[in-house]
């Protein structure tokens, strides 16, 4: 049978229940957890205490300013343009075709599920909450803190009423919060389309999810491709490299993209954050299976996470750009307050 019930029993004997999502068994979900077929599960409680003990954090900046302030975007963007502003980490809001898309957005101060504790916004947001154009979609790629924020999704529902696509599972979480929101619920392959011309696709990527200590993997992990008149943009929150299968198998379904947002950041120590989070370098190649004609390097400089200086995932990008002869203008790893029109390939 390809149904089994969410419910399997732990090692002390008692049922373990998936609080978020129940549905059948899958290459990627076992009937209770979902993981990455062929891939390295995260590491457990003993390598966490090992890094924390063991691990040689670089010191941050309490507080970086923007440099240029807050920017303002415009209403939308027509045609065939295509704009992205960079809010912070992995927030973006990304302009084409009419549409307003914001992605894992978090303009709280913390990444933590703590207002005192855990980590802290070091550089303000890109763009300033009130300053934000009509939000028409938000793409939330997975649970952890610094992607999924309850308190911004709740003012982005007061505020714009958006419609708010994620993987399977996070639905559940969500709506406990925002009872009203109008949530699309996606499974890997499956596809999203509200607007002429506009299709929004989760993918899979090689992560991980939990919001507490007993819901490991028990909600998807995403990546997206929007599909539209301007071309095609693959959206990766976090993932590890995973020996590039993902990317590849993106390019044969694609054909290639006009913009591939990866992410740059949070992989030291390597020996720990190897599985779920890529490095520069392999960004890099990433870029290059994907076939993606420009990229956009996030999810570094706004809360420190790991043991990497502030400033090191752009200038390792650069160096491993050279490395493979690739023009430093077609990957960039923008900062808060950067705006990239990305031109036609």
């Amino acid at each position: 049978m390809l149904y089994e019930s969410s419910e399997t029993f732990g090692t002390n004997g008692n049922r373990v229940k998936n609080p978020y999502y129940s549905g059948p068994v899958t290459d990627h979900f076992d009937g209770t957890r979902f993981f990455n077929p062929g891939g390295v599960p995260p590491l457990g409680a003993a390598d966490i205490l090992r890094w924390k003990l063991r691990g040689k954090p670089a010191r941050w900046p309490r507080r970086v300013s923007l440099p240029e302030g807050p920017v303002k975007a415009p209403p939308h963007v027509a045609g065939a343009d295509l704009r992205v502003t960079m809010i912070g980490h992995a927030s973006m809001l990304i302009q084409t075709d009419g549409l307003n898309v914001l992605t894992d957005p978090v303009w709280s101060r913390r990444a933590s599920p703590f207002t005192s504790l855990g980590p802290r916004r070091v550089i303000e947001p890109g763009i300033r909450f009130q300053d934000l154009p009509q939000i028409h979609a938000v793409l939330v790629t997975h649970n952890h803190y610094d992607h999924l924020d309850l308190e911004t999704l709740q003012r982005l529902q007061d505020e714009f009423h958006p419609i708010i696509i994620t993987p399977l599972g996070n639905e559940t979480l969500i709506r406990r919060t925002l009872s009203a929101a109008k949530i699309v619920s996606l499974d890997w392959g499956e596809g999203f389309s509200e607007w002429d011309g506009i299709t929004i696709t989760a993918e899979p990527c090689h992560h991980w999810s939990a919001r507490g200590v007993g819901d490991r993997c028990m909600a998807l992990w995403a990546a997206f491709v929007l599909t539209t008149s301007s071309g095609s943009i693959y959206h990766v929150g976090d993932t590890g490299f995973h020996n590039g299968i993902n990317y590849r198998a993106a390019a044969e379904k694609y054909g290639g993209f006009r913009l591939a947002i990866l992410p740059i950041g949070a992989y030291q120590p390597r020996w720990f954050m190897r599985g779920q989070h890529q490095d520069p370098k392999e960004a890099v190649e990433g870029f290059r299976l994907c076939r993606a004609s420009y990229a956009i390097g996030h999810h570094f400089g706004t809360f420190r996470l790991t043991d990497e200086p502030m400033g090191e995932p752009p200038e390792q990008l650069q160096q491993a750009l050279i490395a493979a002869d690739i023009e430093p203008d077609r990957f960039r790893a923008l900062n808060a307050g950067e705006v990239f029109d990305v031109p036609q390939p």
